[in-house]
């Protein structure tokens, strides 16, 4: 069976380009034999990411990230049993934020701003939709 999940955290201190490649490196290397695959986007102090796999697999790696001391304000958006993945080729992509169009911020949201605290799951998946089809995603 596989699931999604959506999750948003706070960064406890504004990342550093390096400290994120090394989170995604990590991801990159650690969730292929997990058969976890997904999409972060960030602007360095809010995350939103979406997480697909196995319901096992994917239970894991979110408990993992909550247990990690980088983050904060850790809220689940979204879960939900599918049919099949939107992010099937990325072991983890990553939306790089400075090409984003700030007009597909504010299609989602009351602010040009990533906010997902402010927005239901539905939404947040959404636009990750929306950047994955209009911004460069780094895979």
């Amino acid at each position: 069976m596989l699931i999604r999940l959506v999750y948003t955290s706070r960064s406890t201190e504004m990342l550093s380009p390096a400290a994120l490649e090394a989170i995604l490196g990590s991801s990159r290397k650690n969730n292929p034999p997990n058969g976890i695959t997904g999409v972060l986007c960030t602007n360095g102090s809010v995350f939103l990411q979406m997480l697909e796999g196995g319901r096992r697999e994917v239970n894991e790696t979110y408990n993992r990230i909550i247990k990690d001391p980088r983050h904060h304000d850790i809220q689940l958006l979204h879960f939900t049993e599918v049919t099949e993945r939107k992010f099937a080729s990325w072991s983890m992509g990553k939306v790089s934020f400075d090409r984003v169009n700030m007009a597909i911020l504010l299609k989602h949201s009351s602010r040009a701003v990533l906010d997902p605290y402010s927005v239901s799951g539905a939404v947040s998946v959404a636009l990750l939709e929306d950047l994955m089809a209009t911004a460069n995603i780094g895979s």
